[in-house]
C-alpha cells in the first residue's frame, strides 16, 4: 500500500507535467486510486470537507483581493503611476528600471494580482524602455520580476492560501512577508544600480523633460498609499481581520475608480467575471487537493515522506535545504497553486514535528514560490510578458533576462534562513501593539 501511495504521487507529477487541467487530474487520480486500493468509502467524509473549504472564513479574502486588483488595473491606477515614478527617476542613469521596481512593489502593496502588474507594465513601460536603448534583456527581466512581487508583499493570495495550509493566522504571515518583500525590492535596486553602474549603455538616462508638478506626484502616490494603509494598517493594528481589510480593499478600489471616473459598466462586469473564473480555479483545485490528499494519507504516503525527511542527514536544517530544494524544482514545471496545495500539506506537519516556527517557513515556501513565476519553461509571468512584448523580443531574451533576478531571489532565502529575525520581527510587534 505504502508503494502504491508513492506511485500514486509520480502518477500524478507525471500527468500534471503533460498538461492535464489540475483540478480534474487530481480528483480523477484521487478516485482511481482511492477505489482500486481503499475503497470509495474512502471518500464518505469529502463532502464535509468540501463544505468546510467553502464555508471558511479567511478564504473569503481571496476573491476580494483578486477584485480588489482588477478593479484597480482598469481604474488607469499602474499607468498613472509607472509614467510619473518614470519621469522622477528617469533623469538617473538606469532610472526607468529602478522606476519600474518601485513602481512593482506599490502595485503588489495594491493589488497582489501577479498577471495583472506584468500585462499592464509591459504594455506600457516596455516600449519606453527599448526607446530609450536599454538592454532587452534588463528591460523584460525587471519588467517580469517586478510584477512577481505581488506574491511575497501583501496583500498576497499565495500567502492567504499557505496560511490556511499550513495553519497560521493570515495576518500574522502577511507582517511576517514584508520585511522579505522589501528585502527582495532593496536586491533588485542594487543590482540595477551596479548594472548602470558597470554596463551604462545597458541603462542609458533619459533627456530631461517637463519638471513634474507636486499635484502630479501626490495624485500618482496617494491612491496607492492610501490601499495600503487601508488594508495592511487595519491587520497591523488590530483593527480588522484579514477579510474584513479584503472587503476593505475591495471598496476602497472602486470608490478611486470612482474619483478617477474611470468606473463604468463594461470594466466592473469585466473585473467581476474574470474574479469569478479565478476564483472557481483556485477552489477547484484545493477541492481537488482535498481529495488526494484524504487517499494519501489512508495508503500512508505521509508516513513515508515524514520517515523519508526525518532521516535525512542534518536534522533540521537537512530538512530545510531538502524542502526548498525541492519546492525550487518543482517550481519549473508546476504552478505556485498546485505547489501550495499538494506538495504543502506533506511538509507542513514534518517542520512543526522538527519545531521549525510555522509562520517562518510559510514565508520561505512564499519566497522559493515566487521564483516559480521566473523560471523556465513554465514561468507564468514569463508566457504574460511575451504576450505583450513587441515582435523583435524572443522568448530566449525574456529567459536571459530572468535569471539575474532568479539569483537574487535565492540570495533573499538564505539570508531569510540565516537571519529568522527579518521574518519574526515585524510579526511580534505587531502583537506587542495589539495587546497594549
Amino acid at each position: 500500500m505504502d508503494i502504491w501511495a508513492l506511485i500514486m504521487f509520480a502518477v500524478l507529477m507525471f500527468l500534471l507535467l503533460l498538461g492535464y487541467p489540475v483540478a480534474l487530474t487530481l480528483s480523477a487520480v484521487a478516485l482511481l486510486f482511492g477505489g482500486i486500493f481503499v475503497g470509495l468509502e474512502v471518500f464518505e467524509l469529502l463532502p464535509m470537507r468540501i463544505w468546510g473549504i467553502m464555508s471558511n472564513f479567511t478564504l473569503l479574502a481571496v476573491p476580494l483581493f483578486i477584485f480588489m486588483g482588477l478593479i484597480l488595473e482598469k481604474s488607469g491606477l499602474a499607468e498613472d503611476l509607472l509614467e510619473t515614478m518614470g519621469q522622477l527617476f528617469g533623469r538617473m542613469r538606469g532610472g526607468l528600471a529602478i522606476a519600474i521596481v518601485i513602481v512593482g512593489a506599490f502595485l503588489a502593496a495594491a493589488t497582489g494580482v501577479v498577471g495583472a502588474t506584468v500585462v499592464t507594465m509591459g504594455v506600457i513601460a516596455l516600449p519606453t524602455l527599448l526607446k530609450h536603448h536599454y538592454s532587452p534583456t534588463l528591460a523584460t527581466g525587471t519588467i517580469a520580476a517586478s510584477g512577481t512581487l505581488g506574491q511575497i508583499i501583501p496583500p498576497s493570495i499565495v500567502l492567504i492560501l499557505l496560511g490556511d495550509v499550513i495553519g497560521v493566522p493570515v495576518g500574522q504571515l502577511f507582517m511576517g512577508a514584508i520585511m522579505p518583500g522589501l528585502l527582495i525590492v532593496s536586491l533588485f535596486l542594487l543590482y540595477i544600480g551596479w548594472k548602470a553602474w558597470r554596463e551604462p549603455d545597458s541603462a542609458p538616462a533619459m533627456p530631461a523633460n517637463t519638471p513634474l508638478s507636486l499635484w502630479r506626484i501626490l495624485r500618482s502616490l496617494f491612491p496607492p498609499l492610501l490601499l495600503i494603509f487601508l488594508v495592511l494598517g487595519s491587520i497591523f493594528f488590530g483593527i480588522a481581520t484579514p477579510t474584513e481589510s479584503a472587503a476593505v480593499g475591495a471598496m476602497g478600489a472602486l470608490l478611486l475608480a470612482l474619483l478617477h471616473r474611470r468606473l463604468n459598466w463594461q470594466g466592473l462586469n469585466d473585473a467581476m467575471r474574470q474574479s469569478l473564473r479565478l476564483t472557481s480555479m483556485v477552489f477547484l483545485i484545493l477541492m481537488g487537493a482535498t481529495a488526494f490528499g484524504m487517499v494519501f494519507r489512508v495508503m500512508g504516503g505521509d508516513q513515508i515522506v515524514h520517515d523519508l525527511f526525518t532521516n535525512l542527514p542534518g536534522g533540521q536544517w537537512g530538512f530545510l535545504f531538502f524542502s526548498m530544494a525541492l519546492i525550487f524544482a518543482l517550481g519549473f514545471f508546476l504552478d505556485f497553486i498546485e505547489i501550495c496545495f499538494v506538495v504543502v500539506p506533506i511538509l507542513a506537519p514534518i517542520a512543526n514535528y522538527f519545531g521549525i516556527d510555522l509562520l517562518w517557513f510559510a514565508v520561505l515556501i512564499a519566497v522559493n514560490l515566487q521564483t516559480s513565476f521566473l523560471t523556465p519553461p513554465f514561468g507564468f509571468s514569463l508566457f504574460y510578458l511575451k504576450a505583450v512584448a513587441p515582435p523583435e523580443i524572443h522568448i530566449q531574451t525574456i529567459y536571459r533576462g530572468v535569471w539575474p533576478f532568479v539569483l537574487l531571489q535565492i540570495i533573499a532565502l538564505v539570508l531569510i534562513v540565516s537571519w529568522p529575525e527579518i521574518t519574526l520581527w515585524l510579526p511580534a510587534l505587531s502583537e506587542h501593539w495589539q495587546g497594549r
